[in-house]
Formats: C-alpha cells, sequence, structure tokens
C-alpha cells in the first residue's frame, strides 16, 4: 500500500492543517455522543462515589436494601425482586437496540423501526416501574429526601438524587429512540443518502443509559 507524501517543513504543516487530515475517520455525530458519554461517566461516577463516602461515614443505621426493597407475594416478602424485573428489562432493551442497529445498517426500515419502539417500550416499562418503586418508599414507607424513618436520612437523598437522575436519562433516551424511528420509518435518512449512522449512536446512548444502571444495581441495592 502506498503511502501519502508529505511535503516538509513548516510549509507542508501549514499544508496539512489547511487541508483538514483526519487521523481517524469517525463521522462527528457518534464522536460527540461519546465526548457526551464520557462527560456523563463522571457525573455518575461523582453521584456513586459521593453515596459510598455518606454510607460508610454516616453514623445512623444504613437500611438493608434487601428488606426495603423487597415486595409480599402471599405474604412472604422476596427481595430486591422489583429491582431484578426492572435490571432484567432494561438488559433486554439493549438486545432489541443491537439489533435495530444492526437492522439500521442493511436498510431494513421495518425492522429498524420496531425494535426501536420495542426498545423504547422497554424504557417506558422501566420508567413505569420506578415510578412504583418511588411511590412506594414515598408513600407507604415514608421516605424523604430529607429524612427517613428507617434508618440514615441520607439513604433518602442518596436514592431520589441517583435513581431520579439516571430515570431522566432513560425518559430522555425514549424520546430520541422514537424521534430517530419514526424517521426511519418515514425515509428521512433514505432522502439523506441512506446514512443510519444515528441509529448506532442512538444505541451508543442507550447501552451507556444500561451500563450505568448496572453500576447503580451493584452499589446501591447489592451493597
Amino acid at each position: 500500500m502506498s503511502e501519502a507524501v508529505l511535503d516538509p517543513g513548516l510549509k507542508g504543516v501549514s499544508k496539512d492543517f489547511a487541508s483538514d487530515k483526519q487521523a481517524f475517520h469517525v463521522p462527528w455525530g457518534k464522536a460527540m455522543m461519546w465526548i457526551f458519554l464520557l462527560s456523563d461517566t463522571f457525573i455518575f461516577s461523582c453521584f456513586l462515589i459521593s453515596y459510598m463516602n455518606v454510607r460508610l461515614s454516616t453514623t445512623d443505621p444504613w437500611p438493608v436494601p434487601s428488606e426495603v426493597f423487597a415486595l409480599s407475594f402471599g405474604g412472604q416478602p422476596i427481595p430486591l425482586v422489583l429491582i431484578a424485573i426492572m435490571t432484567f428489562v432494561l438488559i433486554t432493551s439493549s438486545g432489541t437496540m443491537a439489533m435495530a442497529v444492526n437492522m439500521g445498517y442493511r436498510k431494513d426500515r421495518n425492522k429498524t423501526f420496531w425494535l426501536m419502539a420495542a426498545t423504547a417500550a422497554l424504557g417506558v416499562t422501566f420508567v413505569s416501574m420506578q415510578a412504583f418503586e418511588w411511590t412506594k418508599l414515598i408513600v407507604d414507607e415514608g421516605v424523604r429526601p430529607w429524612g427517613n424513618p428507617m434508618g440514615a436520612a441520607q439513604f433518602g437523598s442518596s436514592f431520589f438524587m441517583i435513581t431520579g437522575f439516571h430515570g431522566m436519562h432513560v425518559s430522555a433516551g425514549v424520546i430520541y429512540l422514537m424521534i430517530v424511528a419514526f424517521r426511519v420509518k418515514r425515509g428521512f435518512y433514505e432522502k439523506r443518502g441512506g446514512n443510519y449512522e444515528i441509529v448506532e449512536i442512538a444505541g451508543l446512548y442507550w447501552h451507556f443509559v444500561d451500563l450505568v444502571w448496572v453500576f447503580i444495581f451493584a452499589f446501591f441495592y447489592l451493597w
């Protein structure tokens, strides 16, 4: 394979910069999404590190997550059953999103649309179960961001801040996916050269949201 001949000296450097050379041929949309996800990683990391600091430094007893988030069936409490279902739903949505990206690059508009719609539906299911979880804690258990009858007051503020911020990401992702899905269905991207990279970019965001939940599940519910 022949290599491009570069002009020597400062004149050659100036010519290279003027010709807009690229070391890595990555679409701008994908690069910007990676930068956004990197910045979001720092925010979630700060939240989780702060949570660990609060939990380890508080002198009040910390509620046991397996008891707090248990649901009763037939009079018997089952620990973390709702959280397990929520996690399964979100992980399943990563699978449907991956298939949507695959169908997008095959330019199968119909399958891409329905797989993205299924992913969004699973996202709505997750947020709905999270709303049920919040309602149960606030109404039935009396947990507030500033107080907690089951122990350390910081439990409520940590829980609502971390899960609420993640829930906002899922809700925004659902809207984002449906906008892209309907554009795919109407052939919007076909008119722009048949480039379906936006489906992959949406997939990057959705997989990130799912991965963050895995860390929240491990830190908040299992620890």
